[in-house]
């Protein structure tokens, strides 16, 4: 711990030293433009590979990168980032060799986190044929961690968070990357934004006005 304090002292010192309003302009509030929900994965950070410095992102992580819509947790975040922050982009980013995914794609029991492993099943099962249909090993975990985070873009636009959001006058933009740790690039997915009217019509979620729309009419229809 001695080390970690050091090294803070020494970050605090040299930041103020590049630029004295430095932590006087971070105490004044946040508005950063993206939101980026990644993997817990060490190697992974979230500021390092993107070269975003304090402020700029706000951030989620968890195994495997996954949006979980019954993850308080997550919603917590994305709604804040959303509704309160008011970022522009929202990125999903996954990376190659992700332990997470790997364990998933195998059959063996770890405890506690194969519950949240299903989430990847899910998606193994939702792209069988492709998965099923690649020959080597190295190739198909790499398609799979990409699969996923594709998978989860998706996720999010089954939300009620990023569905609002949409409907608004400048709804962020949703993104898929994935980070390679062997070279430490990253790579954009071109998962294209969802919107509403692309949307499976089982996920939709009417807003609030809407729904007071539709009962509306409904009562007028069963009172004529």
């Amino acid at each position: 711990m001695e080390e970690i304090l050091e090294n803070n002292r020494r970050w605090a010192a040299q930041s103020r030293q590049a630029d004295p309003e430095f932590f006087s302009r971070l105490a004044n509030g946040q508005k950063p433009k993206y939101l980026f929900i990644g993997c817990s994965d060490s190697r992974v950070s979230a500021s390092a590979i993107t070269g975003t410095g304090p402020g700029e992102m706000f951030v989620h992580r968890n195994i495997a990168n996954l949006v979980v819509p019954t993850d308080f947790n997550l919603l917590s975040v994305l709604q804040y980032a959303v509704e309160v922050l008011k970022v522009e982009m929202v990125v999903v980013c996954g990376h190659y060799g992700c332990g997470g995914v790997t364990a998933a794609a195998g059959d063996k029991q770890y405890g506690l986190i194969d519950g949240w492993l299903t989430g990847i099943r899910d998606v193994i099962r939702l792209h069988e044929t492709e998965f099923s249909g690649i020959q080597d090993e190295a190739a198909r975990l790499r398609r799979l961690v990409e699969l996923n985070v594709i998978e989860q873009v998706r996720n999010l636009t089954k939300t009620s968070i990023i569905q609002n959001a949409l409907r608004g006058p400048n709804p962020p933009k949703l993104y898929g990357l994935v980070y390679d740790i062997n070279d430490g690039l990253l790579k954009d997915l071109q998962v294209e934004n969802e919107s509403l009217a692309d949307l499976d019509p089982i996920y939709g979620i009417m807003s609030a006005e809407e729904k007071s729309v539709a009962q509306e009419a409904s009562a007028a229809f069963s009172n004529s």
